[in-house]
């Protein structure tokens, strides 16, 4: 319950921020501050490893909203899923930590729009993730990159996404929603 409520206050800090500072770039670097909270431990005293992916939400609620994205997709009935993600951890986040959320848009491609997010103390990476996200219409159907940025702008200065991780998404990829996906373990 309290990623409800960490979710509820960064999007109303996002939006404060936005109004203050106006509109930020996609391509931008977005932070946010967090501490690693008694409901974030598991029972080896540092961050669950679930937890990570929970909170860099938090970094893409932030970005969505300052780039102004998050209200074009509620005034067009869109919305993201997540289709595939990989994280990667270096240290542990331990009990009251401090830590910035760093999240950015670091791509797309025809089928899908891919961002990063790290968990930085003092400037050292401890985690990172690489999210691939698909957007979809309310209505039905996927979403359009034309659509998206016909209706938001092209993002200017975004990088090519690195072929691993186009890889990573192929390899990573399950069968379509419209064709069967068997549980049989080999």
């Amino acid at each position: 319950m309290n990623v409800w409520w960490r979710t509820l206050l960064t999007i109303l800090l996002a939006r404060r921020r936005l109004r203050r500072e106006g509109r930020m770039n996609p391509s931008a670097v977005g932070r946010i501050r967090l501490t690693t909270l008694p409901t974030d431990i598991d029972i080896l005293q540092h961050m669950n490893n679930g937890r990570y992916l929970s909170l860099f939400d938090l970094g893409r609620w932030d970005l969505l909203t300052r780039t102004g994205l998050l209200g074009a997709m509620r005034d067009h009935g869109w919305y993201a899923v997540v289709s595939a993600e990989t994280v990667t951890f270096r240290k542990s986040l331990n009990l009251w930590q401090r830590f910035d959320v760093e999240s950015r848009l670091i791509g797309h491609d025809d089928r899908a729009v891919y961002l990063e997010h790290r968990a930085v103390v003092d400037g050292e990476i401890y985690a990172r993730a690489i999210i691939r996200a698909r957007m979809m219409k309310r209505s039905g159907g996927t979403l359009s990159h034309e659509e998206l940025f016909g209706a938001v702008g092209r993002p200017e200065g975004v990088p090519d996404v690195d072929e691993w991780v186009h890889d990573w998404a192929s390899a990573s990829a399950l069968p379509s929603t419209r064709r069967e996906a068997p549980s049989i373990w080999a």
